[in-house]
């Protein structure tokens, strides 16, 4: 529960990152903001490293996720920057379906659920119609793919002696190296340019969407499932709507309203279905474990010379 409601808070988070990432993107350019936010997140995170040191085993997969998760916020940034927010909102959620496909083991109604919450944000974000495909939507499928992978590779290589805080800093690493390099000799004067509010957007998306989020993202796919971990951070454009609605005078359609009731009733069918699932795996390997030792003890008994 308190891992569901965590992912929960970072949905919350993401779904209101959309008008600070857009100003930020404006103000600097994609690279710049990235650079900034990776830099920041890096500075945040270092200091929790006192007293850690990363074992090879994590030092490797570090920077396999830092990987991955710089190349789904760059896909992300450049794609929303070229495309309607309404593209990008439908694009973005296939994670929904895609990580499940990836993770497998999945009973059918879990893809069922998954696709009634996909359904959802369709409708949530086609107020004002979808557009022509574009090079921003290629980008934005992309990036579902990409975080689907990450969020699957994040379950599966992430064994139980690694320290969480040690695996989300080697990727703030990652990301501030890769794109503080990519920014080349326009980060500096770009940075200096910005406001004192693009500034508090900066460290918005740095230590809200970025520290907070990867932490949270990371700790509850290892200890759930990344199937189950995309899903309620699928619940994204739900939190940017009812935002948009307290904050920016906004008005609920009828076909978001719809739209807000499948995503939330599509997100707790597939909790449901995927709790009893992971519960009856563990119950099954446990009769099984059962019964091996019990089969063992029997040979071991009939095996034992009389005296």
């Amino acid at each position: 529960m308190t891992g569901d409601l965590l992912l929960l808070a970072v949905a919350v988070i993401w779904g209101s990152s959309y008008l600070a990432a857009k100003t930020l993107v404006v103000a600097g350019g994609v690279l710049v903001v990235l650079a900034l936010r990776y830099l920041v997140s890096m500075a945040a995170m270092l200091p929790l490293m006192f007293r850690r040191r990363p074992a090879r085993g994590e030092l490797k997969v570090g920077l396999l996720l830092g990987c991955t998760q710089a190349s789904v916020l760059a896909l992300e940034t450049y794609g929303v920057s070229l495309t309607s927010a309404t593209n990008a909102g439908v694009l973005i959620s296939l994670t929904i379906l895609l990580t499940p496909l990836l993770q497998g083991g999945l009973p059918p109604r879990f893809f069922l659920a998954a696709g009634v919450a996909t359904g959802g944000v369709v409708l949530l974000v086609a107020g004002p119609g979808l557009r022509t495909p574009s090079a921003g939507d290629a980008l934005m499928l992309a990036a579902a793919v990409v975080r689907a992978a990450h969020v699957t590779l994040s379950g599966r290589l992430s064994r139980p002696s690694y320290d969480t805080v040690t695996l989300t800093t080697l990727q703030t690493v990652v990301g501030a190296a890769v794109f503080t390099i990519a920014a080349g000799p326009a980060l500096l004067p770009a940075a200096g340019g910005l406001g004192a509010g693009e500034w508090l957007g900066v460290l918005y998306l740095a230590l809200g969407c970025s520290v907070f989020a990867f932490v949270v993202q990371l700790w509850a796919v290892r200890r759930t499932s990344p199937a189950r971990a995309s899903l309620l951070l699928g619940t994204e454009p739900v939190w940017a709507v009812l935002i948009g609605l307290s904050l920016g005078g906004e008005h609920l359609t009828v076909l978001a309203a719809a739209g807000i009731a499948l995503v939330l009733a599509g997100t707790f069918w597939g909790q449901r279905v995927e709790r009893a699932h992971r519960t009856g795996s563990l119950s099954s390997a446990s009769i099984k474990v059962t019964r091996r030792e019990a089969a063992c003890s029997t040979e071991s008994v009939g095996t034992t010379p009389s005296g």
